[in-house]
């Protein structure tokens, strides 16, 4: 028996990254999945990696635009009408965006960013938590960053983006903690993602394998993290297991940034 089993998990990001990994991992403990993502193809692939590992996983794809509110909404709706109610929700769709200071970084930038990682994270918190304030209980984990909690450098939009995540864990947690709804965030490091080799590129090109190995360098334990390892700990926060546990962002990025 998985520590998801039977849980209806909602998923943002679902097609790629963070969001795919723990959507595997979550099957793997039993949950019944709804996954959300705007790349309809690449949500399928998600499916499959799905079956691969639970081949009696209950799954739902839907597509959508998380900066879309009136889109949000009705992937939320759609949830409930097909399995009743929301468990848990992954609340982790979200793009770095182009890298610039601040001076030079372009306002239609800023706010592409801000309106998916940042607006999204809110719309998907404002109508999740409506469910489960009526349930009366159930978890959230939204995705920040070690740019939430630290300052990274050329990443203005995305940095600004992630503190507010951060800021919007922390209150909604005071505040929903009472109707049993637990409320954190994880703060991913460099994780071997599609997204992180997309930076790395942005700031090397061909050469973007040499600076990863560059920007690993400095890090405690040498080397990127692992989607796995992402999914395995947001699989702990949305289970009983971390009931608790309210209010807290968590890094996972090697004991980096405790590093003086």
């Amino acid at each position: 028996m998985g520590k998801l089993d039977g849980k209806v998990i909602l998923m943002t990001g679902a097609a790629s990254g963070l969001g795919q990994a723990a959507a595997v991992y979550a099957a793997e403990e039993g949950a019944k999945l709804s996954l959300v993502d705007l790349n309809a193809e690449a949500l399928e692939e998600t499916q499959n990696l799905v079956r691969e590992k639970n081949s009696n996983a209950e799954v739902l794809l839907i597509t959508a635009d998380v900066s879309d509110e009136a889109a949000v909404k009705n992937y939320v709706d759609q949830t409930v009408e097909e399995f009743g109610r929301i468990d848990g929700f992954f609340n982790n769709a979200g793009i770095e965006g182009k890298q610039n200071l601040t001076q030079d970084y372009g306002i239609d930038e800023f706010k592409k960013v801000i309106d998916i990682n940042l607006n999204g994270v809110f719309f998907g918190m404002k109508y999740v938590l409506e469910v489960m304030k009526e349930q009366g209980s159930g978890t959230i984990v939204n995705t920040a960053s070690v740019g939430g909690i630290r300052g990274v450098g050329n990443q203005s939009g995305y940095s600004a983006s992630k503190h507010g995540v951060v800021g919007l864990t922390r209150n909604s947690a005071v505040e929903y903690g009472e109707y049993g709804i637990s409320i954190n965030a994880i703060a991913p490091g460099a994780i071997m993602t599609a997204m992180v080799e997309g930076s790395l590129r942005q700031m090397a090109g061909e050469d973007w394998e040499a600076a990863g190995k560059e920007f690993v360098s400095v890090n405690p334990m040498k080397r990127f993290g692992k989607p796995e390892e992402v999914a395995a700990l947001v699989s702990f926060l949305l289970s009983q297991e971390s009931e608790f546990i309210n209010g807290t962002v968590i890094p996972i990025d090697g004991g980096q940034s405790y590093k003086y």
